[in-house]
């Protein structure tokens, strides 16, 4: 009598294509050419094109000394959240009414996740999450994951903001939708709204009572201040007192990348109800990571509470945007120096670690095939990828793909 072979238990399982960002570094890994550039996975890197570890992480580590391996609780290191809500929120009526609730989490991933886990949890109602289109591409995934429903809003034309179509759709937007709003330097366009754009995006999430959901991986690192790229996130919570999720991640701000240190928090309307959310937080956690990493989570409450260290901090934050603002500079200056055809002034109007180039795909498979510089095919780049070594050899090489496409098209 024949075996039975039974068919696999996951036989009607579909193959899921690789991240694109993480399989583009492996293929500039492999790469074996000495020029090559790499202009994707977003983190900083010093003027030599190393990584950066910040003198204030350093002296934070020195402090530290010894710290054991035991569990922190399940919501986190307490000095660390308690640190990193101050230093958002700080002088803000919601923090010293103690209507925040706050857990740290694995880093603005793990944030996003344990803010769609409370949302749920918390019966809120809310079933649909509006994303920008471009957008981090991991927003999508975590909300679906979560069972949220998500739509998209218009975001970037013409290498711009579109505000107009932005504030359209989101007045269609309800009381049963929560928005993803990047605090600053938008992932991956570079483009921010104004102080008064933000005005009236935040009028209308009031006006339609629309759930605000922070994602703040950048703050400090875009313009060198915490208080400046937090703005948006203030003026929501303080001078229009509305509820508020914020995500916050140290991996660019601190280069804590590997630590994956983050803190999800929610500003509610009472001290009772940020009790309530604070145990819903803690069983997400719970149900997910049990508790989260602790080194890390030291390193960064350091570096925040000791006044010494945080000055430091304040100015390596002044020495990583004003690097990136530089590289941001030169590649347009050079560009335009080599009469490079199109208008490249989008480059220094975005601001943060990303830019979009406005290059097409096939400019981007050239730039990979004969230059050896790697960026995706949407033709975002890492400012922070360039250095004052590189900058000029990839003006050249956008040069040379441009005026090749044109040619290609003329024949």
């Amino acid at each position: 009598m024949e075996a039975h072979q039974a068919e696999s238990a996951f036989a009607a399982a579909s193959y899921i294509p690789p991240d694109r960002i993480f399989e583009l570094t492996k293929l500039y890994n492999e790469d074996q050419c000495p020029d090559k550039v790499n202009l994707g996975q977003g983190t900083y890197r010093d003027e030599n094109g190393n990584p950066w570890v910040l003198p204030a992480v350093c002296a934070a580590k020195d402090a530290l000394g010894s710290t054991g391996h035991e569990y922190l609780p399940i919501r986190g290191l307490q000095t660390f959240c308690d640190s990193a809500a101050k230093l958002v929120l700080h002088d803000t009526k919601a923090l010293e009414e103690n209507r925040v609730a706050t857990c740290q989490a694995l880093s603005g991933t793990g944030a996003l996740l344990l803010a769609g886990l409370t949302i749920k949890k918390a019966q809120t109602g809310i079933d649909t999450i509006y994303i920008p289109t471009p957008t981090w591409t991991n927003h999508e995934t975590i909300f679906q994951s979560v069972g949220f429903r998500v739509k998209e809003i218009p975001y970037y034309r013409d290498r711009a903001f579109n505000f107009g179509a932005y504030l359209s759709a989101l007045q269609a937007a309800n009381s049963h939708s929560a928005v993803i709003l990047h605090a600053c330097a938008h992932n991956p366009t570079g483009c921010d709204p104004s102080q008064d754009q933000w005005r009236q995006i935040a009028a209308v999430i009031k006006q339609n009572g629309i759930f605000p959901i922070f994602d703040a991986a950048y703050l400090g690192f875009n313009s060198g201040s915490v208080d400046e790229d937090a703005w948006a996130i203030r003026h929501l919570i303080e001078d229009l007192a509305l509820e508020a999720a914020i995500c916050v991640s140290f991996a660019k701000n601190m280069g804590l990348y590997g630590e994956r240190v983050g803190l999800t928090a929610f500003v509610t309307k009472t001290p009772d109800v940020s009790r309530t959310i604070s145990s819903i937080l803690e069983r997400g956690q719970r149900s997910t990571v049990s508790n989260p990493p602790a080194y890390g989570a030291r390193i960064a409450a350091t570096v925040l509470g000791d006044s010494r260290i945080k000055t430091q901090w304040s100015q390596d934050l002044l020495t990583m945007s004003s690097r990136i603002k530089n590289m941001r500079r030169r590649l347009h200056d050079d560009l335009v120096r080599l009469e490079t055809p199109g208008d490249w002034s989008h480059i220094i109007q975005q601001s943060g670690m990303f830019a979009y180039t406005g290059v097409s795909s096939q400019c981007v498979n050239w730039l990979r095939e004969k230059y050896h510089i790697y960026m995706p095919s949407t033709s975002r780049i890492s400012i922070a990828g360039l250095t004052e070594r590189t900058v000029t050899y990839v003006a050249n090489a956008i040069n040379d793909v441009v005026r090749m496409e044109i040619k290609h098209k003329s024949t």
